[in-house]
């Protein structure tokens, strides 16, 4: 399998990602929103940082993840929310609110594992560098188009894909696909998500010169009449092991079931969705992917959401909400700003415990919360809502106010959430008693946790 997306040492499957938009037209109060799930390894810890705006010498370089490139003259202020060792970021907005999410997908065109750009090098370049989303559209693919992508993206075990991205800021959003150096873009409005697979066939407003004629080339396609970029070019086998189909098909009925009434509480509950139905379990099956993705058993989930981001894009003084944690349906989204600070305990710093850190100290509880999920959940998701309803409510209100005042709000949102999840492990510690979780999941979680040094 030479086109496979894994090094040699792996034979996992990861899949994940779930990004959404709603543009003006489609929410409550007529402003635009962005919503990502960050999915990664389960002991890939997650960061969310601030990056200040800063001026840089002309001719000057900068150090991506695995290449240095030259610099821009001036990079835009932005708040990133990345895994911990990779120098880009899954998702983040920028100080002129362009917000971008990218995903993985699996496509025919042969990978390049030497070390090169990433997909998360592209969404930071073009955040640093993009005073709107048609911008970052131009930047992501001009930058494509000199250097390729290419180089590692797996944290214990090596992973190879290609990438696309949403990316909307107050007054524009795009979908940008890519399969090596060919791409294609289309400007979108009302509603629209990605999930590991290319969702454009033969419409797009931008794309590379020889993305038709590359498929023909290859004969995927007779001619420009059958093109279709998602069907020439998509990988069978790992497009369907993602699951993405599936997965952005209830994001996209979510969204067009809500419709004009898409507010910051529609895109969270979008990202907590673990399918129709209810009485989920996360132990349950040895496949499939759920937009709340909890990883398990064997290779096929092998990944998790770590992470997750809803932005409310105001075109003055954009809110955004994180979790900065695992699990979005065990998690608290809290409100930041750009530009009034993170705690630092929003950044870990490796795949092992680390008691000072949010991510961390949010996997004592989430973990206990997979022992028993059915029964743990449903108090849990009350109290949950009860605490984001309020942060909702009082953080678009005091968006306008100064830094300071904002600062002090989040700081506050922060030890309230964080009160709150002390309590849970309290509550969950008087409870314990044998896991309910299935033996495999079970097994599957017993070396998550010794790989991660987590405490007893």
């Amino acid at each position: 399998m030479p086109n496979g997306p894994f090094g040699k040492a792996n034979g996992c499957v990861p899949a994940g990602c779930d990004t959404l938009v709603a543009t003006a037209d489609a929410t409550r109060d007529g402003i635009a929103l962005f919503a990502k799930n960050s999915d990664r390894e389960p002991n890939e810890a997650h960061q969310v940082i601030a990056v200040a705006a800063m001026d840089h010498e002309k001719g000057s370089f900068v150090k991506c993840t695995y290449i240095d490139i030259p610099q821009a003259e001036h990079t835009y202020a932005l708040l990133l929310a990345r895994p911990f060792w990779i120098w880009g970021a899954e998702m983040g907005v920028n100080e002129k609110g362009v917000a971008i999410g990218n995903e993985a997908v699996f496509t025919k065109v042969a990978y390049n594992k030497k070390p090169g750009l990433i997909g998360m090098d592209f969404l930071r370049l073009a955040l640093e560098r993009a005073a709107c989303a048609k911008e970052a559209v131009d930047l992501i693919a001009a930058l494509l188009e000199e250097f390729g992508q290419g180089g590692n993206c797996g944290f214990a075990h090596q992973f190879y894909y290609h990438n696309s991205f949403l990316i909307a800021d107050p007054a524009d959003a795009w979908v940008l696909e890519t399969a090596g150096r060919q791409w294609a873009a289309k400007r979108i409005g009302g509603i629209y998500s990605i999930s590991n697979g290319i969702t454009l066939e033969n419409e797009w407003d931008m794309a590379s010169s020889g993305l038709v004629d590359h498929a023909v080339h290859k004969k995927w396609c007779k001619g420009a009449a059958d093109f279709s970029f998602s069907k020439c070019y998509s990988d069978f086998l790992y497009t369907t092991l993602s699951n993405c189909r599936q997965r952005r098909s209830r994001t996209m009925q979510l969204l067009l079931d809500a419709a004009g009434e898409i507010s910051v509480a529609t895109m969270i509950a979008v990202l907590r969705d673990h399918g129709p139905g209810g009485n989920y379990s996360p132990d349950r099956g040895l496949t499939g992917a759920g937009v709340c993705m909890h990883a398990g058993f064997g290779p096929v989930r092998a990944s998790q959401t770590t992470g997750s981001l809803v932005c409310h894009l105001h075109p003055v003084h954009p809110t955004l909400f994180v979790t900065g944690t695992a699990g979005p349906c065990t998690s608290i989204f809290k409100p930041v700003w750009i530009d009034a600070g993170l705690s630092a305990a929003f950044e870990p710093t490796s795949g092992r415990y680390e008691a000072s850190t949010l991510f961390w100290q949010h996997e004592m509880a989430h973990r206990d919360i997979l022992r028993d999920y059915s029964a743990r959940i449903q108090p849990i998701a009350q109290e949950r809502g009860h605490l984001e309803a309020e942060f909702i409510r009082e953080a678009l209100a005091m968006a306008s106010k100064t830094r300071q005042e904002r600062s002090a709000y989040a700081s506050r949102c922060f030890a309230q959430a964080q009160a709150l999840e002390t309590r849970w492990q309290e509550r969950m510690a008087a409870q314990a008693g044998r896991p309910r979780q299935n033996l495999l999941h079970r097994l599957a979680w017993a070396g998550f946790n010794r790989q991660a040094r987590m405490p007893e």
